[in-house]
């Protein structure tokens, strides 16, 4: 089914004193999608992808605390650990009247997500996942100077991951794996602005550090998938150069209907194969149950 209006909209809500900006589009009444993106971008990275989805869903996407345009406290006002993240979009749906919605998770939004399903599981209809990890099989050796860090927080182990958030690191995300010229500048420019904002480098080496707490409710996100088998479809870059291909097979380890489908491109693969991405999701979620993924 398709729906009228397909235009975005730019709002913010306010959650517990919190501005959450977030982008909108699609009809009220139709299925909700909610988009969460990961690190070190914001809704922006869903440009593209929104138009596809509007004619058939309501898709929401909002930008995490210390991300795009949503408030970026310091860190001495809010911790930024990823529970707190999930507590404030946990807070943010509740606030829109969200109480059944599709996940498409990517990079940080899959643990944001999936502490979401954990919660309320009654609230997820369907998990689109765009190389967003769940399982130990799917990180890369990318990881090591991060694990470094879990295993040493010291000020040595911490500096040495402003790397991370260098302007041509940044770049190098967007790039690495892919045909450059198919990636809009804009993309890591804006995310390279933002990141250089005051007070934000410490926001997230915060959250490099607490992402070892993800790694351990991996088995618990697991177990959710063999439960509840929620419809999922992972749709994945497969010269990602943090999450391995085989992150997104495991998936079918524990919910063995999960579909999988891989894509000559990189991490931030909406900016190479948006369109074809775009497509399998309408496939997928359209494909199930008109209850399944009703409001």
């Amino acid at each position: 089914m398709t729906y009228g209006d397909t235009t975005t909209r730019y709002r913010t809500q306010d959650v517990d004193g919190l501005k959450v900006f977030y982008r909108e589009a699609g009809a009220v009444e139709a299925p909700i999608v909610l988009l969460l993106h990961g690190f070190p971008t914001s809704s922006h990275m869903f440009r593209d992808l929104i138009p596809l989805l509007a004619p058939h869903f309501r898709v929401i996407a909002p930008d995490l605390p210390g991300f795009g345009f949503s408030d970026a406290p310091s860190s001495s006002r809010f911790p930024y650990t990823f529970d707190r993240l999930a507590d404030v979009i946990e807070r943010f749906t509740e606030r829109l009247g969200l109480s059944r919605y599709a996940l498409y998770i990517f990079d940080y939004g899959a643990p944001v997500g999936l502490r979401l399903a954990l919660r309320h599981p009654e609230r997820i209809t369907a998990i689109v996942s765009q190389n967003g990890n769940a399982y130990e099989d799917g990180l890369s050796t990318g990881w090591n100077p991060i694990q470094k860090y879990w295993a040493d927080p010291s000020p040595e182990n911490r500096a040495a991951l402003k790397a991370f958030l260098a302007p041509e690191a940044t770049r190098w995300q967007y790039t690495h794996g892919t045909d450059e010229s198919r990636v809009a500048p804009e993309s890591y420019a804006l995310d390279s602005a933002l990141l250089g904002r005051p007070g934000n480098e410490d926001i997230q080496l915060d959250l490099f550090l607490d992402y070892a707490s993800n790694v351990k409710l991996y088995p618990q996100f697991q177990k959710y998938f063999r439960l509840h088998r929620p419809p999922t479809l992972a749709v994945w870059g497969k010269t990602d150069p943090f999450f391995l291909p085989a992150g997104a097979e495991a998936f079918k380890r524990d919910n063995p209907s999960a579909q999988v489908e891989f894509f000559d491109t990189g991490h931030f693969a909406l900016e190479t194969h948006g369109a074809e991405i775009g497509a399998k999701i309408v496939e997928f979620l359209t494909t199930l149950q008109p209850t399944a993924v009703a409001n």
